[in-house]
């Protein structure tokens, strides 16, 4: 796979080392490790990049896994950006990376990961709402707060209904979920319903709530995050099965994906999109999430982004204050019912939500803050501890999500050029430098890899791309005008 990937890269490509076009994937990945070693020190590596394993490079994707859900988070939250670059230095052609948790029960080579288990063998006579036997391999049953749903992924019991607090900003997201999980199976009151949110603000809580409700009235369920949906059909072509694979999925009354805007790769966007037209043309219900319009996941192959934009949108909100403080109040009952001596004044509860401004998951750090203060020195949380507890949660909204056509826009403006100009194949010195300077700006400003950036500028190669960074970087060192200009142009973006 990964010669092939690299035979296909241009002719005047420079390759990184010597004898690079030669390398396995097992060789280029211990030039990756050696890498991070160098970069970060043995102990870095050793703590968090030991247990890192490649799987298997699919349509230009390198699916690396790890032992722990913990350890893909840290990963993921600490040092994505570093492992993406990594690999693709010693891999140019791959277009991202992709972390997921690996099954070490169990030969993953030889069997299909849970989720096909869970389909091929489940018994038609069987409901989903019936216990199920647990999973070939686990030694013990899910927690007592997991469910398993058809697919055999697990479920948050915590994440229903009822625990969801609803406001303004999310109240129609929570309606539409309501009618979609009540609906009787076979009928799709908005098909599909497209939420989207940004991180921490509720909209997971809200595809588990729909999953379990549905679930629990006996529907077929299948909920996926875009990584075991990517995992699961790359296992189920590795191990011969693709075709149960399909069909079973395609049997079901619910279909429910998370962070859609994580599903990479040509075939399995494919795939992905054939499921989508075969459930909609069955009436079957769709339910998918994702960080952001529909429109602007620029990775999703057009089709997918058409479908999802041609139902029901609808976007969850920033939490106003008043719903802050309902959650956070909520988390704060939770605390106090596992520990009756912990007690937080209201006055507290007023401040904590009117300074966390950010999102659900900073509400429960400091929550959780509060109780280790109050649990550690014995002493009641007042105002003046809570500030001093809470004082890493307390930052400025982040800057704007920037997306490349504001990006192509203002530089066409700033240069008296048109946007058709910078996508055109004109290579007048008027036209190529602020298109350079776009494209800089893009990789700088984005989180768009360099194919996907090439794609939206008149569809260019990502060594095209990757050459005017370059240039740029570059430029702005020994160019101080340009460096103030190009600085400029960032700083009118994140505005």
């Amino acid at each position: 796979m990964v010669a092939a990937l690299v035979e296909s890269r241009p002719a005047d490509f420079d390759p990184e080392p010597a004898g690079a076009l030669q390398a396995s994937p097992v060789e280029a990945w211990d030039r990756v490790r050696r890498r991070l070693r160098a970069e970060l020190g043995e102990d870095v590596f050793s703590s968090w990049f030991a247990r890192v394993e490649l799987g298997d490079i699919v349509d230009g994707v390198a699916y690396l896994t790890v032992p722990t859900r913990f350890l893909k988070s840290w990963l993921e939250a600490h040092y994505a950006e570093r492992l993406r670059v990594n690999c693709m230095a010693e891999l140019p052609a791959l277009n991202g990376v992709m972390l997921s948790v690996r099954q070490v029960s169990r030969d993953m080579s030889q069997q299909p990961p849970a989720e096909i288990v869970a389909l091929r063998s489940r018994p038609s006579t069987v409901t989903p709402a019936e216990p199920r036997p647990a999973q070939a391999g686990r030694q013990a049953e899910p927690c007592e707060r997991d469910l398993v749903d058809a697919c055999g992924t697990l479920l948050d019991r915590r994440m229903n209904f009822q625990a969801f607090i609803v406001g303004k900003s999310n109240q129609l997201a929570f309606a539409a979920a309501e009618r979609i999980a009540a609906a009787p199976a076979g009928t799709a009151p908005y098909n599909p319903l497209y939420i989207h949110a940004g991180v921490g603000l509720g909209k997971t809580h809200l595809l588990q709530a729909i999953a379990q409700e549905a679930r629990s009235q006996g529907k077929r369920v299948a909920y996926f995050t875009a990584d075991r949906f990517m995992y699961g059909f790359v296992a189920a072509l590795k191990s011969q099965t693709a075709l149960a694979f399909k069909e079973k999925l395609r049997g079901i009354d619910l279909l429910v994906v998370d962070d859609v805007q994580f599903i990479q790769g040509k075939s399995i966007q494919q795939e992905f999109g054939h499921t989508i037209n075969a459930l909609i043309d069955a009436g079957k219900q769709i339910v998918v999430a994702g960080d952001r319009m529909a429109n602007d996941l620029e990775a999703l192959d057009e089709r997918i982004r058409s479908r999802l934009g041609g139902g029901l949108v609808v976007e969850v909100g920033d939490l106003d204050e008043g719903l802050r403080g309902k959650i956070l109040a909520n988390r704060l009952d939770t605390l106090h019912a596992a520990h009756p001596n912990f007690h937080v004044n209201p006055d507290v509860v007023t401040y904590v939500a009117r300074v966390v401004a950010t999102n659900g998951r900073d509400l429960d750090g400091a929550a959780n803050r509060l109780l280790a203060h109050a649990t550690l020195s014995g002493q009641p949380v007042s105002l003046e501890t809570a500030e001093a507890a809470i004082r890493d949660l307390v930052r400025t909204r982040e800057p704007r999500r920037v997306k490349i056509e504001d990006i192509q826009k203002l530089v066409a403006t700033r240069y008296n050029v048109s946007r058709a100009d910078i996508l055109s194949e004109r290579r007048t010195a008027a036209v190529v430098k602020p298109r350079q300077i776009a494209m800089y700006l893009s990789k700088a400003l984005t989180p768009r890899s360099l194919p996907e950036i090439g794609r939206r500028f008149g569809g260019r190669d990502h060594t095209t791309v990757l050459h005017a960074v370059r240039k740029i970087e570059k430029a702005i060192t020994e160019d101080r005008s340009l460096h103030d200009e190009v600085d400029l142009l960032k700083r009118m973006l994140q505005e």
